[in-house]
């Protein structure tokens, strides 16, 4: 893919938008990871930790870009983003953030780095599917989100607890993405070449199943709820 076209900043915008849905989690990892250290101290666990978090998942991205090359795999990992799409909808229940307060600078930039990187392979795969095998984007998409990820973690989360429709964006970018990779799969690109419709289908398969579950699960739960009451 060539820099600075079109199909470049769509890519990046997506790769942008996957990184801000998922990044409730992370951030309030990175919160908690240096929740103990005096405040002057917080900024810059927070800093560095981010650094360090940022060279892991760049190695990690790339790694799984390549790996994406293999028949099969591309195909594997779109099925795998269906499921963090639906993930997203889907409403938790009973799961927490176990995550153990540094009481050291040091010891706080070590939490944040591996615990972003245990928590952050739903973001990776997503990332390498949206960069379609580049990795300039890989190392532009991750520069620019993460910064915003971790010194907006308080905003982000605020912002996703009062315009919910903000997940329903990262969870349509997703979809889309996951389905790109499936009729992107070396082994069926032919096939989804000469066959317009199946292509079309399986955008409107991976769609309907996420949003369509997602519902069923939230009205569910309301349900429960309202009887629970």
């Amino acid at each position: 893919m060539e820099l600075f076209t079109p199909e470049f900043f769509t890519a990046l915008a997506a790769i942008i938008v996957i990184d801000l849905a998922l990044a409730g989690d992370n951030a309030i990892v990175i919160a908690l990871a240096a929740r103990n250290l005096p405040p002057h101290l917080q900024k810059r666990a927070i800093l560095w930790g981010t650094f360090g978090a940022i060279a892991v998942r760049v190695v990690m991205t790339m790694a799984v870009v390549w790996l994406l090359g293999i028949p099969g795999l591309m195909a594997a990992g779109g099925a795998i983003l269906v499921w963090i799409a639906f993930k997203l909808l889907k409403p938790q229940e009973g799961e927490g953030h176990e995550v153990k307060a540094a009481a050291t600078f040091w010891g706080a930039m070590q939490t944040i780095v591996i615990a972003d990187a245990a928590m952050g392979l739903d973001n990776v795969l997503a990332v390498a599917g949206a960069a379609h095998g580049s990795f300039a984007l890989v190392v532009i998409g991750l520069l620019i989100s993460i910064p915003i990820v971790v010194w907006g973690s308080t905003l982000i989360l605020k912002w996703v607890e009062k315009y919910p429709w903000i997940v329903q964006v990262g969870v349509a970018v997703l979809c889309w993405t996951a389905a790109q990779m499936i009729v992107s799969e070396p082994l069926f690109k032919e096939y989804f070449d000469t066959h317009a419709m199946a292509r079309i289908g399986v955008y409107a398969f991976v769609f309907a199943s996420v949003f369509g579950l997602g519902f069923l699960f939230q009205r569910r739960r309301s349900t429960t709820a309202a009887q629970a009451a």
